[in-house]
């Protein structure tokens, strides 16, 4: 199969910092609209879903990493801490909207929509995991924790299940687009399962393939 071409490595850090700088066009987007009366509807509502949505965007393309090197040999591994990070950092506005601009910071009303309101109950879940993930996104802690690292940030999955259970349930009726990121990502957790044995049959299968080589190459 063929590869797409790689980035000179000169380019790799650039290309991390491009993608930082690309990720947070949506929202301050979304933030000139409001500000200047051309957002649909509730301003603020609008503003909110639409913060909600792109974390949502950036966790499921956090967990397609994987799964794209697996199947089609694309390696972005080295976005993959960046878009982990957009994800909390859209997680982090979306809560801040909805506390700041959509409740007043009214405490007592945020509590109790936390408390009776399932759907919000999820998405404050799901930041409150967020948190330990973003702040050991570093190459420090990956030497401090060791193996821990590793179990401590497959969070991701859980996380990204509820960013789309929390989108799905925010909404009166399931509609395409919901159902699209219940779907993608149920796919992508899905991969997790059946991973480990479809790398070994795939290392299995290139054995013989390597051995003819080396004898037809033997003088």
């Amino acid at each position: 199969m063929a590869r797409l071409p790689s980035l000179p490595r000169r380019l790799y850090g650039p290309s991390v910092w491009a993608l930082y700088a690309l990720g947070f066009v949506p929202a301050a987007y979304a933030f000139y609209l409001g500000t200047t009366g051309q957002l649909p509807g509730n301003p603020v509502k609008e503003f909110e879903q639409l913060l909600g949505i792109w974390a949502l965007r950036f966790l499921v393309a956090t967990l397609a990493i994987t799964p794209l090197r697996d199947l089609l040999g694309v390696n972005w591994l080295r976005y993959r801490r960046a878009l982990g990070l957009l994800a909390f950092y859209y997680v982090l506005m979306h809560f801040l909207t909805y506390m700041v601009l959509d409740q007043a910071l009214n405490v007592t009303a945020i509590v109790a929509d936390i408390i009776k309101r399932p759907f919000i109950t999820i998405g404050m879940a799901a930041l409150v995991m967020l948190v330990p993930l973003a702040l050991t996104s570093n190459a420090w802690s990956i030497r401090r924790l060791g193996q821990r690292w590793t179990k401590l940030h497959r969070l991701a999955y859980v996380i990204t299940a509820a960013g789309a259970l929390h989108f799905a349930m925010s909404v009166k009726v399931v509609g395409p687009e919901q159902a699209t990121y219940l779907a993608l990502t149920a796919l992508l957790l899905g991969w997790r399962v059946v991973r480990k044995p479809y790398l070994r049959r795939k290392r299995q299968a290139a054995q013989p393939t390597a051995s003819v080589r080396t004898v037809s190459d033997a003088p």
